[in-house]
């Protein structure tokens, strides 16, 4: 936790579920509040991921995780709508960022991102394989539908969407490619599991010099076009419409995000 206050990511993920012991469960979970209120964590949001509510100790996840002040809570196994509506209940107003890691969520994703209080899904591939037994690859061909299923349900509902994480933590070159897939697919953000992939990540979904300085000429070809009457122009050879130009400011816009960071 100390490390994770001086990383360049956007966000911090206190883990209560998978990464803890069941006999350290009680530990994990007051060190989480005591790092939530000690502060220091900068720019970055904070969020606790709790056990599920049908667990020994979902319960208590969530109300500590609320009295702590997290930015949001992760919820795991939110399996349909009825199961995000009582993660949303415990939240008592955080925000709730439902898993997406079973052949029943994929299914029910848009009902689950429709939810009020729901503001993410966040994609847990590793037990989704596990139950449609199938192998990824270093493509995830076989993750594909359920990869547009859960960007589809957050676009749909207006929530953010992102990709789960790439657990080989020494093959930089293999995390490149899949975060560079998820933004392919567009995930607003991937999730990781060791500090040397922020920068990675970063990289990826963040816009290029080339793609700032295409998104201004786009948008002042488009003006100009406007200011002459017309509703169509061109802009490197392609056909710019009022489309493209929302695609483009959306990517001035996190680009100023980023700077101003």
């Amino acid at each position: 936790m100390e490390k994770a206050r001086t990383l360049d990511c956007d966000c911090v993920i206190l883990d209560l579920e998978d990464a803890v012991a069941p006999d350290m469960k009680d530990m994990a979970r007051d060190a989480a509040v005591a790092a939530l209120r000690d502060g220091g964590w900068g720019h970055r949001e904070v969020l606790v991921r709790v056990n599920p509510l049908a667990s020994l100790w979902g319960a208590a996840d969530f109300a500590a995780a609320v009295a702590g002040g997290a930015d949001a809570i992760i919820v795991p196994k939110v399996d349909d709508a009825a199961a995000a509506r009582a993660a949303v209940a415990h939240a008592h107003g955080v925000p709730v960022w439902a898993m997406i890691e079973s052949p029943g969520a994929v299914l029910d994703a848009p009902a689950i991102a429709a939810v009020a209080g729901v503001a993410a899904l966040l994609a847990g591939f590793a037990d989704l394989a596990k139950d449609l037994r199938l192998r990824p690859g270093a493509a995830r061909t076989p993750l594909h539908y359920a990869m547009s299923a859960i960007v589809i349900a957050a676009r749909a509902a207006g929530v953010l969407a992102f990709d789960g994480v790439f657990t080989e933590i020494r093959d930089d070159a293999g995390m490149r490619a899949e975060a560079d897939q998820a933004v392919d697919f567009g995930f607003d953000g991937k999730t990781l599991v060791h500090p040397s992939q922020v920068a990675i990540a970063n990289a990826a979904f963040a816009p290029t010099a080339d793609d700032i300085a295409a998104a201004r000429g786009l948008i002042d070809a488009h003006a100009a076009a406007r200011a002459q009457g017309a509703g169509v122009t061109t802009y490197g050879g392609k056909l710019v419409e009022v489309l493209h130009v929302a695609a483009a400011t959306r990517t001035l816009a996190v680009a100023a995000a980023i700077a101003a960071r």
